[in-house]
């Protein structure tokens, strides 16, 4: 009787010790991750950003699929740290979320049940302004980001330990990655921000070894003195030359050794106040092709003179596809094009004008164009891929007003498209939203940022914000498209046949991935910023969305005053029953 009461008050004293029972098991079992492994994932992991480095955003698990999806039901949820824009990507690998925050807060969760792992929080400079953080790398035994100090770092993926750091640039520089980095071949690839106060020096893309953060080589966005490109310029002193910056998340394409990475408007925006309104003034709007070892240039293709803050530093699709562009649906076909011939692509749409580019990625050869929401800034793009900007929108004066659509808030924005191989379909989130855009400088004056004065409304008969665009690779067709009152956000494609993804009002959806039909919705309540992801733990497929505030929402919701979601940031987790 005394060693039955003895064994049952040690169970109990292991129950309530719960906590510390778990602190003395034996590690988790963690394979490292591999260059192999990142590119060719295990269908259930995602290791990067959109999961493969060829920007599909695409989980082949199929066990959530049209004719059960709406029986999911919530498995978990977390808060997550307040403060800053919630934009970030979890990544998941053996049975362990990592989840990035604002302001280098690195989360470590169990995935099958969002328990606490550890928690990496970085102690920044006085007065540094933490960044937007949308994506981290993992590769090793290490979780890799770059900081709000201009620091390169790696933390132990088992414990989140600090491995090693490097610093990039002066830390009380604005030069933040808001993106986040790619891991190429062992090396650390991120593009940055570059506001005046930082200079040319800071419009950089840089490589580091992912094992001891060797800096091994960087590549500037602003040509220098008598580098190609300077021309393009003008007069405009090296000090003036500002913010063409590389702020999303590259692609790779580890066949050709080729980064791909776009780039933003400068500062000022209106170019009359730089070296004038036709000259390119490079590399700002480009695709930059980069040699993965060197870094450098391959090959750049310009997808327009922007005077108006419309980025194209968006993710770049890398799709192997037959190329038919049909007429009846492309405005812009290069007569090179042999309808039915099979390329290396780089598409999907790069910028906040809603173009869809697709280029040969090899040579940056244009292969076909065409608009989606509304735009008056493009008259035309010629058989070689040049872009006529349309004269009625380009500005000449300070205090000049003009309706441009796009607005600056897209358009398409920072919130990721997705491509599924099933369907050879992109599929694009959009916000049908315009500007009224007056000029505020005439000279070039870096306290006033872009020179532009952006009142957003709504695009012309439009009375829905969202929309969600399918786009055949292959003839540039529309397939389908899903509008609502609601701005959307950021999407992920499956093996089951659906389009996961969140908007504005709170609500994570599935479509239908031939049909666009809404086949499943639930209310999480807050704006869906965060990229979602589909992972599988213990045989059992799970999809999960980030939530919180960002700018792209803020800017939507202005448009449907009538819609108020709630503002907290949290990760919510999805499966079948």
């Amino acid at each position: 009787m005394n060693r039955w009461l003895t064994a049952m008050a040690l169970i109990s004293l292991a129950v309530m010790c719960g906590v510390a029972g778990r602190a003395q098991e034996a590690p988790r079992k963690f394979v490292p991750v591999t260059d192999a492994m990142l590119q060719k994932p295990d269908p259930g992991d995602w290791l990067t950003w959109r999961r493969t480095l060829d920007g599909w955003g695409y989980s082949p698990l199929n066990q959530i699929n049209r004719g059960n999806v709406a029986q999911a039901r919530m498995v978990w949820t977390r808060g997550l740290p307040a403060g800053g824009n919630q934009e970030g990507t979890p990544l998941v690998h053996d049975d362990v979320m990592y989840i990035p925050n604002p302001g280098d807060d690195i989360l470590a969760v169990d995935a099958k049940s969002g328990d606490f792992l550890w928690e990496y929080k970085r102690k920044l400079p006085e007065g540094t302004r933490p960044k937007t953080d949308r994506a981290i790398a993992i590769w090793g035994n290490t979780i890799i980001n770059s900081s709000s100090d201009n620091f390169i770092y790696a933390l132990d993926a088992q414990t989140g330990n600090l491995v090693w750091e490097t610093p990039v640039l002066d830390p009380k520089k604005r030069a933040p990655t808001s993106g986040g980095p790619i891991i190429a071949n062992g090396k650390v690839i991120t593009g940055r921000q570059c506001q005046p106060d930082a200079g040319r020096d800071s419009c950089v893309v840089t490589a580091h070894d992912a094992k001891t953060g060797k800096e091994l080589w960087r590549f500037h966005t602003i040509p220098g003195p008598g580098e190609p490109g300077d021309e393009t310029w003008g007069n405009v002193p090296m000090e003036q030359r500002w913010h063409v910056g590389t702020w999303m998340v590259p692609s790779f394409d580890p066949e050709l050794n080729l980064i791909y990475i776009g780039t933003s408007v400068t500062i000022p925006a209106p170019k009359f106040t730089l070296a004038g309104n036709d000259m390119q003034h490079l590399y700002h709007n480009c695709t930059l092709a980069l040699n993965a070892d060197t870094g450098k240039i391959v090959w750049y293709y310009q997808h327009i003179i922007d005077h108006w803050d419309l980025d194209h530093p968006f993710e770049r699709l890398l799709v192997d596809t037959t190329v038919a562009p049909n007429p009846r649906d492309v405005m812009w076909i290069s007569p090179k094009v042999k309808p039915g011939e099979r390329r290396k692509v780089i598409t999907g749409i790069p910028g906040k004008t809603g173009v869809v580019y697709t280029l040969d990625r090899q040579t940056g050869e244009f292969l076909w164009a065409r608009p989606t929401v509304a735009q008056n800034v493009i008259s035309t793009i010629d058989g070689n891929g040049k872009v006529i900007v349309n004269r009625e929108s380009v500005f000449t004066k300070i205090n000049e007003e003009k309706v441009i659509c796009p607005g600056s808030n897209g358009g398409k924005n920072w919130p990721a498209g997705a491509y599924s191989p099933l369907t050879n379909t992109m599929y694009m989130p959009m916000q049908n939203m315009c500007m009224t855009a007056t000029t505020t400088v005439d000279t070039r004056d870096p306290s006033k940022v872009y020179g532009l004065n952006m009142k957003y409304e709504m695009a012309p008969g439009a009375d829905k914000v969202g929309t969600v665009w399918a786009i055949s690779a292959e003839t540039g067709q529309t397939t389908w498209k899903h509008e609502q009152r609601a701005g959307m956000m950021s999407l992920v494609a499956t093996g089951g046949g659906l389009v996961f993804g969140g908007d504005v009002n709170g609500r994570f959806k599935a479509l239908d991935d031939k049909t666009g039909k809404l086949l499943w919705e639930v209310n999480i309540g807050t704006p869906v910023s965060g990229y979602p992801i589909s992972f599988s733990s213990g045989g059992k497929q799970y999809v999960a969305a980030v939530t919180g505030g960002s700018l792209v929402a803020g800017a939507s919701g202005r448009m449907t005053p009538e819609l108020k979601p709630g503002t907290a940031p949290g990760v919510f987790v999805f499966a079948l029953p």
